[in-house]
């Protein structure tokens, strides 16, 4: 909180503060700021100093002011043309997303720069020691010895990456029913990387392509940044909603479509067989190509059901990664494609990053075949499960609902407020949240939040958290 016994001014430092969440992107082009009173209540100062920080923003262009409207954040980027193309139907019209969301990067920076060292509830990753383990140091001393460490880092690795590591990705994915053969398969800097070199191979500027909504805050921001046109499909229980699905595909014929099958996030959802086979034959009658980002199988039951088993990888491009489960510094993910796109991906990536760290990947292999990755992951689900029940209490407890089964590493939890004012708020307490607007493509205010299971028992939180929403 301001304090009055610090060498800096309490405008000083208001200024500051709201300067650092400008620039981080926690207060987004176009956000409005809270008014003067509602400000100097908040932060417990006098509307003077508010109006005194105001003027601070205001000289260094971080925000404007608007004539009886109050202080927005200043958009310094170019305005973009609408690509709302002509003579398409109102009601997909309605879903088609006008801009992507403006501080995404807020949870990737969060992963970094932590707001305090509190736990931090709107994390994406595992806290780091759930993650730590021994065999990850022995595996990397095996790699290390002279001779093979000399032998691994005075030249290049293979453009496809490590072979010892494809076969044992290969054989990995025979357990969920995926059939790739080492060929099929590229190494990549984490999952990330693989899902953009999928857009970078198949799409152009200005290509339509279909994206789950809720769905992920960076994928929506990673695609628009390659000019893509993103049409958000609502995610159901069982599903994308196929009716939506397939109107896009009569208007706009899209190209892609990125799907996270199993335990999806931010909602837990996990597809149907039912639902798997529909979005196939749209993707056959339609001629579109589907990316399945499957980054938290390793918490999924292996029957889950995926559609780059039910396709055999015809349409499919399975896409995963270790970074959630096992290391996320090493930066090792992969992609497993058809055989007629393998060297179209592959000369991607060649053009971004010419090869992949051999010496990490071959440590994950030996991981992989040791069993030693298969014992570590069933511990974390062990874990996770009885942190996941003492959320949900403590989520239920303080007046909050959730939207879907609580499954996996997220809760998708309605908290009955506007999260986007919610979080602001929290952050002066030290806490990060993942409102429910940052998972939907036009931002618009949600009552909805993604919550860490891993990183949401602390009973301090969730004290903090009832108090702040009831003063909203």
């Amino acid at each position: 909180m301001l304090t009055r016994t610090s060498t800096q001014s309490l405008t000083g430092q208001l200024a500051d503060r709201l300067a650092e969440r400008i620039r981080t992107r926690l207060l987004p082009p176009g956000a409005r700021l809270p008014s003067v009173r509602e400000c100097a209540r908040q932060q417990g100062v006098s509307p003077y100093t508010v109006v005194a920080a105001s003027d601070q923003l205001l000289a260094q262009g971080l925000i404007e002011a608007r004539r009886q409207r109050g202080f927005y954040v200043r958009d310094s980027a170019p305005a973009q043309e609408s690509r709302t193309p002509p003579n398409s139907a109102p009601m997909v019209m309605q879903m088609m997303a006008s801009r992507v969301p403006a501080d995404a990067s807020s949870l990737i920076r969060s992963m970094f720069h932590r707001p305090s060292d509190k736990p931090q509830p709107g994390m994406g990753v595992f806290p780091p020691d759930w993650m730590s383990s021994t065999f990850m140091p022995t595996a990397v001393r095996r790699m290390t010895s002279t001779a093979v460490l000399q032998e691994l880092s005075l030249q290049y690795g293979e453009p496809a990456g490590d072979m010892s590591l494809r076969r044992s990705l290969s054989q990995k994915l025979v357990g969920i029913n995926v059939p790739a053969a080492p060929d099929q398969i590229i190494t990549t800097i984490g999952a990330t990387h693989a899902l953009d070199i999928v857009s970078r191979t198949l799409l152009r500027a200005g290509d339509p392509v279909m994206v789950e909504e809720p769905g992920w805050a960076l994928e929506f921001a990673r695609l628009e940044a390659l000019g893509m046109r993103i049409l958000p499909v609502p995610r159901r229980a069982d599903g994308p909603d196929l009716e939506v699905m397939a109107q896009y595909c009569a208007l706009h014929q899209p190209k892609l479509f990125v799907s996270v099958s199993v335990l999806h996030n931010p909602t837990g959802y996990s597809l149907t067989p039912g639902s798997a086979h529909r979005v196939l034959k749209l993707a056959n009658e339609y001629d579109f190509h589907i990316v399945e980002d499957d980054t938290y199988s390793h918490l999924a039951p292996e029957h889950a059901t995926r559609l780059s088993a039910l396709d055999g990888l015809q349409r499919t491009i399975y896409v995963s990664g270790f970074a959630k489960i096992l290391a996320p510094n090493w930066r090792i993910g992969f992609l497993a494609a058809p055989p007629a796109l393998k060297e179209r991906l592959l000369e991607t990536k060649l053009l971004a990053t010419l090869t992949s760290p051999t010496l990490f990947e071959r440590a994950l292999s030996w991981c992989i075949d040791q069993g030693q990755l298969r014992r570590h992951s069933e511990r974390v689900r062990i874990r996770l499960d009885g942190a996941r029940g003492q959320a949900v209490k403590l989520a239920m407890s303080h007046g909050c609902t959730f939207a879907s089964e609580p499954t996996g590493l997220f809760g998708w939890v309605d908290t009955g407020v506007d999260t986007d004012a919610l979080t602001q708020r929290m952050l002066d307490q030290g806490y990060l949240l993942a409102p429910g607007s940052l998972f939907h493509a036009r931002r618009p205010p949600r009552t909805m939040m993604r919550i860490n299971f891993a990183t949401s028992q602390d009973a301090t939180f969730w004290k903090v958290f009832s108090k702040v929403r009831d003063e909203l």
